[in-house]
């Protein structure tokens, strides 16, 4: 199979890359580098059945559509990921996540590629009455830019589904960790206790209860999905665990060795579009025979040890 890979140089994405690779498959990644990190391609890159195009889903149709010539299977993992400040800058999450999503089923459409995977987000739900949340349950109001932006591109794709014969997988996350992890609560906890150790500040009051996957948990339920004949079919992809925001800060503290003084910005939302409660129903891929192997605190645990060895990461993103 050959897969092209939006956002290929990514947290998600340059995994995907290498697990594609390592069972065998062509992969031809395109990013803009934006955020993505060549160094999360070390091990992808190398490899004869990698080619990775540098160029902007949102400004290079032209080079999109040429770059996806001769794939099979798109999996379409770019986005604007950035939730907290979606309400600073609201036209990028139109852009860099729906318009984004049309550009690449335009693609698709134009080099006949029939099969895309996509990563949606459990944002979808705004904040919602049950839990925990199965895929067709009840959707309330849209709480994040975010979220209605990821809501919009599932539309488009299962709208392409019928009206033009696509296979559509859409991927609703919890927040994912993990090796290459570059951006989250981790991150910023790990970040505020490099520059000061004996002090960290929660954004809220630290109750929001979360539900977190660890990265290559991810991709094995990703690939299970894939692999089963589908119009459209939506996953949410989750654990059966969630945590309070104070306990993952506890044990980012204690991997650290470290007891800082913890103060709280208060309120039960850190941000406009936070929703107190993550935790999202999974049985219908667990259906497919799939489960997570990592519990959410080895999940975020690895992610501590990762930045831990990794500080480049970090200190390029305080520059």
């Amino acid at each position: 199979m050959h897969y092209f890979v939006t956002g290929a140089a990514g947290f998600i994405g340059s995994n995907l890359c290498d697990r594609l690779l390592q069972l065998g498959h062509r992969v031809t990644g395109f990013d803009n580098m934006s955020t993505g990190q060549h160094r999360f391609l070390e091990v992808s890159a190398p490899q004869p059945g990698f080619t990775l195009i540098r160029g902007d889903l949102y400004e290079d149709r032209a080079a999109l559509t040429a770059a996806m010539a001769g794939a099979d299977f798109v999996f379409h993992l770019a986005a604007n990921a950035d939730v907290r400040f979606g309400t600073s800058h609201p036209r990028r999450d139109l852009e860099q996540n729906t318009i984004v999503t049309w550009n690449v089923l335009e693609a698709m459409r134009a080099n006949g590629i029939k099969s895309i995977g996509f990563s949606s987000t459990g944002s979808v739900y705004g904040e919602p009455n049950v839990h925990p949340t199965p895929e067709d349950g009840p959707f309330p109001v849209q709480t994040s830019l975010y979220g209605a932006s990821k809501l919009a591109s599932e539309g488009l794709l299962q709208a392409y589904a019928e009206g033009f014969g696509c296979q559509a997988y859409i991927f609703r996350f919890v927040s994912i960790l993990g090796e290459r992890y570059s951006h989250g609560h981790v991150f910023d906890f790990y970040r505020q206790l490099l520059d000061h150790p004996d002090h960290l500040h929660i954004l809220g009051n630290g109750k929001q209860r979360k539900s977190y996957l660890y990265v290559q948990d991810c991709m094995d339920a990703i690939l299970t999905a894939v692999a089963q004949p589908a119009k459209v079919a939506i996953y949410n992809l989750g654990t059966d665990e969630y945590c309070e925001v104070i306990n993952s800060a506890t044990w980012i503290c204690e991997r650290l060795g470290l007891s800082p003084r913890i103060t709280y910005a208060g309120g039960e939302r850190g941000w406009i579009g936070d929703s107190p409660f993550i935790f999202l129903d999974w049985s219908r891929i667990r259906s497919l025979g799939w489960a997570p192997k990592l519990t959410i605190r080895a999940a975020v645990e690895r992610t501590v040890d990762y930045l831990s060895a990794n500080q480049w990461l970090l200190e390029q993103r305080i520059g």
